[in-house]
């Protein structure tokens, strides 16, 4: 992965050929035969093989860590309820899920998991983790069993183009037959990321020499050309995820604070798979000042929290499931990527799969569109002869944020916008159009980059306090943390509204741009271009739909949320409870009294490990389970099914020991030790009054003094139709 603000010509880092071995190594064995059929996983070989050069094996006995993708489940009921949730009139409009019940829903099982697990361990490899959405399983091990367990050969290359040395698998990865309904794909098994670069500045400035006051573009500015600072919000009670592959220094931040007069939360570093570049920062640190500034600078009172992984396939994709899986951010904003022919399909996949959670859970994000215009893999190992967009500004559950000109005029007020002649823009060859993707300028079949735009060109660019002096700044780099910091602003303003966040913002941003406000909600840039594309009225592949007019913008955002009444007939199948067989090992998103979940053998549960184990102590106790959710308007049914399992001391046909069932406090059904059975029993609660309603489901078991009755409840789900 390498930072999208490339606007200079720079030299690739040579990685020393020590790095990895170029000879033979005749101790790396061939895989062995598997007596299972195998399935061949598409699109696990690194493009760059077919342009490298080979100079041997990798040594056998080298390590090699992978991260193995697993499928969504339920996908087409995904795609539904992903279109639904950000469409205003529709019963799921803005009901964001949590992770939990993301997964419950939609995410591999624990099953899925354990199986996978399974394989990779008696191939001798170490399981490492596991992502706490279960989509991610990764592991480590030699070359040999990395090779014998994904059917492959490691080699070690040199890419002529780069000249750089990397090793990668010589064909494609195999998978046993019995996982190929669960895998997704297995990264990894190549090192060839393009990890050093440098940031964009005007032509005249020399690389990296500092000065010791500011002179490029101030927050003071960009804030009132864009309308910024009219919306009345300043990112209070919001948080924006930095998405990095390397670290900064606080005190550089806080001077680039000073200097402005902007005070705000301070920011904070989230290791992923063990990094943290902050104690020595590399070549891109500056990248990661950028964005915290200029967020910063559009939101200054965000926290603002830096995610800061390995600069892999693997380190990303780790980072998107932790992203959504913390879910503590309600906008990401990404200045890296890679142009689309140069990285495998199987890890834009990976990281496309974590977008989808994101835009379930209500996550805004933001993506770089490039600054190699057209041909995005200009100075990869594609070349500039080939037409390329940039990932992950191409996935279409994210923004693509393209770059232009900007000039400020009077009082810090808007003049004129043009094309920058090198922003990121085209056709994507791996997504194709999603369904809101429609107006004036939008054409074909497959994705187009970018959605919106905004300041990128290093001629007008952002004044930057980076590696302790000031530097002048472009690159898309910038236009994408100035729409997250837009993002904040908006949630902050919906919140306050009483409306839900801005979510995936594209479909969003399109229903507006395809409006008659778009005039009054957009700067139209219909001037300057790319290699191979021009800016002109209405959406185009340099600038999109253009850059923000931010306060009526925001109006008309809140607008199209809140005057569309919600439909009397129509509703989504789904199952609403999240964590619903408590196999996280946790009790979010329920809230429980102490010790509730529970995975011991004195009480068995149903499926899997763990249950909710209410009661059973034979002593005057009380115990509670509850979880809120919301069940949409116009559903025929809604139907609450949960297995009981009443265990008891108790004898007669006294009711000493109850469970009670509530709904918004109305006592539905009551259980007690005179209910006891041998096994499970399966509970059914009809709920279809509460149609339109957030409800509150709530379990209270209650024991008297003597004799225990353990209330076991396991695998609940409440499903509408």
């Amino acid at each position: 992965m390498r930072p999208r603000t490339l606007a200079l010509a720079a030299a690739i880092a040579v990685l020393p050929l020590t790095a990895v071995s170029l000879g033979v190594s005749a101790a790396q064995a061939a895989p062995v035969p598997h007596a299972t059929p195998r399935v061949a996983l598409p699109n696990t070989v690194n493009p760059a093989v077919a342009h490298s050069e080979k100079k041997g094996d990798v040594p056998a006995e080298q390590q090699i860590s992978v991260a193995v993708s697993l499928k969504l489940r339920n996908s087409d009921a995904l795609d539904r309820f992903l279109t639904a949730v950000a469409t205003p009139g529709a019963p799921e409009f803005g009901k964001y899920l949590t992770p939990e019940q993301f997964t419950a829903r939609f995410g591999p099982t624990q099953q899925d998991v354990d199986q996978v697990k399974a394989y990779l361990t008696a191939q001798g490899l170490t399981v490492a983790d596991v992502s706490a959405n279960r989509q991610v399983v990764t592991a480590h091990g030699t070359t040999a069993q990395i090779s014998q367990a994904f059917g492959t050969h490691e080699s070690s290359y040199l890419d002529p183009q780069l000249q750089r040395a990397f090793f990668a698998n010589d064909a494609a990865a195999s998978i046993p037959a019995d996982l190929a309904s669960v895998v997704q794909g297995v990264s990894g098994l190549d090192n060839h990321a393009v990890r050093k670069t440098h940031l964009a500045k005007p032509n005249a400035v020399t690389p990296n020499a500092a000065t010791a006051t500011p002179s490029g573009m101030s927050p003071a500015q960009y804030d009132g050309a864009y309308n910024l600072n009219k919306t009345g919000a300043d990112g209070t009670g919001t948080t924006v995820a930095l998405w990095e592959f390397d670290g900064y220094q606080s005190s550089n931040l806080t001077t680039y604070d000073s200097q402005f007069g902007l005070t705000g939360p301070a920011v904070t570093t989230v290791s992923v798979d063990g990094a943290n570049y902050d104690s020595a920062p590399g070549q891109g640190q500056g990248e990661v000042e950028l964005d915290s500034e200029i967020v910063r600078g559009a939101a200054p009172k965000a926290t603002q929290l830096v995610y800061e992984a390995p600069n892999n396939d693997q380190g990303e994709i780790d980072m998107a499931n932790k992203i959504v899986a913390d879910n503590k951010a309600s906008v990401i904003s990404i200045s890296w990527g890679s142009c689309e022919p140069d990285t495998t399909a199987a890890s834009m996949t990976a990281v496309d799969n974590a977008f989808k959670q994101a835009a379930a859970q209500g996550i805004s994000i933001f993506s770089a569109s490039g600054d190699d215009g057209s041909r995005d893999c200009t100075r990869s190992t594609s070349g500039s002869t080939v037409k390329a967009v940039d990932f992950p500004a191409s996935s279409p559950h994210q923004t693509g944020v393209g770059g232009t000109n900007l000039k400020v005029g009077s009082s810090n007020t808007y003049s004129s916008e043009s094309a920058w002649s090198t922003a990121g823009g085209g056709v994507s060859t791996v997504f194709s159009k999603p369904s809101w993707q429609t107006g004036t300028g939008v054409s074909g079949t497959m994705r187009t980059v970018p959605d919106v735009a905004s300041n990128a060109d290093p001629a007008s660019g952002f004044s930057i306090y980076t590696a302790g002096g000031w530097q002048v700044y472009g690159g898309t780099s910038a236009a994408a943390p100035l729409w997250s910091g837009y993002a904040a602003q908006f949630n902050q303003k919906a919140k306050a509204a009483g409306q839900s966040a801005l979510g995936e913002a594209s479909p969003k941003l399109y229903s507006v741009a395809n409006s008659s406000s778009y005039g009054s909600t957009f700067h139209d840039v219909t001037t300057g271009a790319n290699q191979d594309f021009s800016a002109k009225a209405g959406y185009d592949q340099v600038t999109g739909w253009g850059s923000p007019v931010a306060d009526a913008l925001t109006t008309a955002l809140l607008g199209s949320s809140g005057t569309t009444p919600p439909p009397t007939g129509g509703c989504t199948a789904a199952q609403l409870i999240g964590n619903g067989g408590f196999e996280t090992g946790t009790a979010a998103p329920w809230t429980t009294s102490s010790g509730v979940v529970d995975n011991s053998s004195s009480q068995p549960a149903h499926s899997g490990s763990w249950k909710a184990w209410l009661d059973g102590y034979g002593s005057t106790h009380t115990d509670t389970l509850s979880q809120t959710v919301s069940v949409p308007t116009g559903c025929a049914s809604a139907t609450l099914t949960f297995w009981l399992h009443i265990d008891t001391a108790e004898t007669g046909s006294t009711a000493y020991d109850t469970l009670t069932l509530q709904a918004n406090g109305t006592k539905l059904k009551t259980w007690s030790n005179v209910n006891a059975a041998a096994g499970y029993v399966q509970q059914t609660v009809d709920l279809t009054s509460f149609a339109g309603q957030t409800v509150t489901l709530k379990f209270t078991g209650t024991e008297d003094g003597s004799n225990q009755t353990s209330f076991v409840i396991d695998d609940v789900a409440l499903n509408v139709k």
